[in-house]
């Protein structure tokens, strides 16, 4: 399926936010320039960071807590080792979505990083993060367009559990509804890294110029 690409007009130059080696977030405060796409050892190791980096451990670990409050699947059950097949279970759903991201990626040479916005004003800013959901930077010059691996990569993980490791019979139908709140999720990341974790403008942004230690965050 071919995607068209809808470059959005007079898009501002963004601030990229990068993983430097050894693969340890930070945001970048460097003033804006012209786009350069990072290179295929960068994007390796930001998909290394999405797949087994900490962040994915923890969201694991987070999400078997809230499927273990809502029960899901019961034929898990409950009790610690319901726990651990639970987090493996979400841990897998990440690693399977981050690889099927970097692949697409790379397969269309879409730059699928995040860029916070250096435009002012609340709805600009919205607006900025909301279209990162979906598109990514592509060429040269680093025009948006809607993104295959943006769009479609939220659902690969959660069909491929779904018709696999999860216990369900309608594996497809669980697999889209996971997948859409996985696009959601998505669209909630990109507005938390616009407006509050990272960049000088941000919440936490004016804590790190105190807090030296605190770092960044990537997608």
């Amino acid at each position: 399926m071919e995607l068209s690409s809808l470059a959005l007009p007079n898009a501002p130059i963004s601030q990229p936010v990068t993983l430097p080696d050894p693969i340890v977030p930070s945001p970048s405060t460097a003033p804006a320039g012209p786009y350069v796409m990072p290179t295929p050892g960068a994007r390796f190791r930001n998909y290394a960071w999405n797949a087994v980096g900490p962040v994915a451990f923890a969201g694991a670990g987070f999400a078997g807590a809230i499927d273990q409050g809502f029960d899901f699947q019961k034929k898990w059950g409950q009790g610690a080792n319901a726990y651990g097949v639970r987090v493996a279970s979400n841990l897998g759903i990440s690693m399977v979505t981050a690889t099927a991201q970097y692949s697409l990626a790379e397969a269309f040479h879409e730059d699928t990083v995040f860029y916070r916005c250096t435009c002012s004003g609340l709805g600009r800013r919205f607006f900025h993060a909301a279209m990162s959901s979906v598109t990514a930077r592509r060429g040269d010059d680093g025009h948006r367009a809607l993104s295959a691996a943006l769009i479609v990569s939220p659902f690969v993980g959660p069909m491929v559990a779904a018709n696999t490791w999860i216990p369900t019979h309608n594996g497809p139908r669980l697999g889209f509804n996971m997948g859409a709140h996985n696009l959601l999720g998505q669209f909630a990341q990109d507005e938390a890294l616009e407006f509050v974790y990272g960049g000088p403008n941000t919440m936490l942004g004016h804590i790190q110029r105190h807090i030296k230690w605190l770092p960044g965050r990537a997608r």
